[in-house]
């Protein structure tokens, strides 16, 4: 018969035992919490963003070369956007493909500052082999049957995933800063004040004309001093008009 110490000894070290075996349970038993549920959305910075002191044109040009640089085959859908993809080949069987979306935006504090926001994703391909055979039958030889086999390769996509942040944008955004301290800003064109003048009236000049008295008819005037020289001959008074 144990005393009456051990006997509480036993039983709590027995409770400890049953307390740890139920909390391994629990534990084994819990499914763990998905990657996309453990988003903190935190309002601090961002490691997908970084702020430069250049315009968003100027930024996402940077961006563009600095891509460029690396060997990714870079499209622009829009003035403030930049998408970039690279093919990577580890092993004869896998393919990896690394697609960039970068997002030039006005920054916060003053006219000429940018924020440039990255993601990069990265697309997992492995070969799959798929074999398919068939069977020929030959009457001349009975039943008999041939098999006739032929292999399917195809890529087919295996994973999609976010590049978690870290040195890899750190890398990405120091070449940006690179580019943007070498290469020619574009610089706006200074608007200046435009004044406006009224142009003077042209004066209207008028032009008097005078018009000389009428000019009698020499023949008649002529005549008519003849005919009153020979009149007062024969004696007949001629009344000129």
């Amino acid at each position: 018969m144990l005393p009456s110490s051990s006997k509480s000894t036993a039983s709590a070290l027995f409770g400890a035992l049953g307390l740890c075996g139920l909390l391994t349970l629990c534990a084994c038993s819990s499914t763990p919490q998905p990657k996309f549920q453990q988003e903190l959305f935190e309002t601090g910075a961002s490691p997908y963003a970084r702020n430069f002191n250049s315009s968003t044109t100027d930024s996402c040009e940077a961006a563009r070369r600095a891509l460029l640089s690396q060997g990714y085959l870079t499209t622009m859908p829009r003035a403030d956007t930049v998408d970039g993809t690279k093919n990577f080949q580890p092993t004869g069987d896998t393919h990896v493909v690394v697609e960039f979306h970068v997002v030039c935006t006005p920054g916060e504090e003053a006219a000429d500052t940018s924020i440039v926001y990255v993601n990069a994703v990265q697309n997992g391909f492995a070969l799959k082999k798929s074999d398919t055979s068939a069977s020929v039958g030959l009457s001349v030889l009975g039943s008999l049957s041939l098999p006739i086999r032929s292999n399917n390769d195809a890529m087919v996509k295996v994973s999609s995933e976010t590049i978690p942040s870290g040195k890899f944008y750190d890398r990405f955004f120091g070449l940006v800063d690179h580019y943007l301290q070498t290469v020619v800003h574009t610089q706006p064109v200074t608007s200046s004040q435009i004044e406006t003048r009224l142009l003077p009236v042209p004066v209207q000049i008028q032009v008097e004309t005078t018009t000389s008295a009428p000019v009698a008819d020499v023949p008649d005037a002529i005549g008519q001093a003849a005919a009153a020289a020979a009149l007062p001959a024969s004696g007949v008074n001629v009344v000129t008009p």
